[in-house]
């Protein structure tokens, strides 16, 4: 069954990827018709969030934003499908780095981990790889259908760009160190954890929530240097990419101290403009089971 829905599925989405872009963002509008208007996807949800993040905001306002985002959700979705046929020139334009020196700089002498939420477009950051000597590696979240998780693999891994799973990044980064092997590791990294396994619990949108402290973690064990990925959405289908150094040594760092620095980072970067974050995923769903040491 698996890999029929895959049959059925995949000569849809190599379509919409040779779509020219004026068709190509047509039928973002009308998946967007059928998302918001018909099928009604998380609209609960999101606007819940939004009503936790921005407190002081009119529910016109958080409608308004509401509205904005299931527009640029969909057009991230089938963004990552137009990947499949999208040369490096064509990345180059719609993708611009604005400061690739600094990355540049900093590989010559230490691995990097480029750090960088559910904001914009974060598919496209795989083309980070065409500027940099260093191999990149993307951590990604494996899907349960084989076929499409084989699909997508092929999609990011465009441009020389290795995929590993979450459990494979610390043996990944350690093998690369014992053999004196500079890489550059990218990571989206607000996920929501299982409120079981969270170490560390802070504010992010001015909730309490449970963090994914696993960037922090190899950073500081293995000395690694730790950059922000700003990425701002210029116009539709058009992005601008800024990197932030957080820490060229992660052993110098206090505990906490990267992931509050990236959470603080992530805030502001969803202040400046909430309607191209992810607000589909649940991730204040544990803000009433704080732990007491963490309250």
């Amino acid at each position: 069954m698996q890999l029929l829905v895959f049959i059925l599925a995949y000569p849809l989405l190599w379509l919409i990827s040779i779509l020219p872009y004026r068709l190509f963002y047509g039928f973002s509008d009308f998946v967007f018709f059928l998302v918001y208007h018909v099928v009604g996807y998380r609209k609960d949800v999101v606007k819940t969030n939004l009503e936790l993040a921005f407190p002081d905001k009119t529910e016109e306002e958080i409608l308004a934003i509401r509205k904005k985002f299931y527009h640029h959700m969909c057009d991230a979705f089938l963004e990552m499908v137009k990947t499949m046929n999208l040369s490096k020139a064509e990345v180059a334009k719609r993708y611009a780095i604005q400061n690739i020196e600094v990355i540049q700089e900093i590989e010559k002498e230490k691995t990097i981990l480029v750090v960088c939420s559910h904001y914009a477009n974060w598919e496209w950051n795989v083309s980070i790889n065409n500027h940099v000597t260093s191999q990149g590696y993307a951590v990604y979240q494996k899907i349960s259908n084989p076929y499409f998780d084989r699909w997508v693999k092929k999609v990011r891994a465009r441009w020389n760009t290795i995929l590993i799973t979450k459990e494979e990044t610390a043996k990944v980064v350690l093998k690369n160190h014992l053999n004196n092997k500079i890489g550059i590791f990218g990571m989206v990294s607000d996920q929501s954890p299982q409120r079981s396994r969270a170490q560390y619990w802070t504010e992010f949108m001015g909730v309490k929530v449970p963090v994914i402290n696993g960037a922090e973690s190899f950073a500081r064990k293995m000395d690694l240097a730790v950059v922000f990925l700003k990425v701002s959405k210029v116009k539709r289908g058009y992005y601008s990419a800024e990197f932030i150094p957080i820490t060229t040594s992660g052993k110098s760092t206090e505990k906490n101290e990267i992931t509050d620095t990236f959470l603080r980072l992530a805030e502001q970067q969803i202040r400046e403009k909430p309607e191209y974050y992810l607000w589909t995923h649940r991730r204040w769903k544990h803000r009433n089971n704080v732990p007491v040491e963490f309250q």
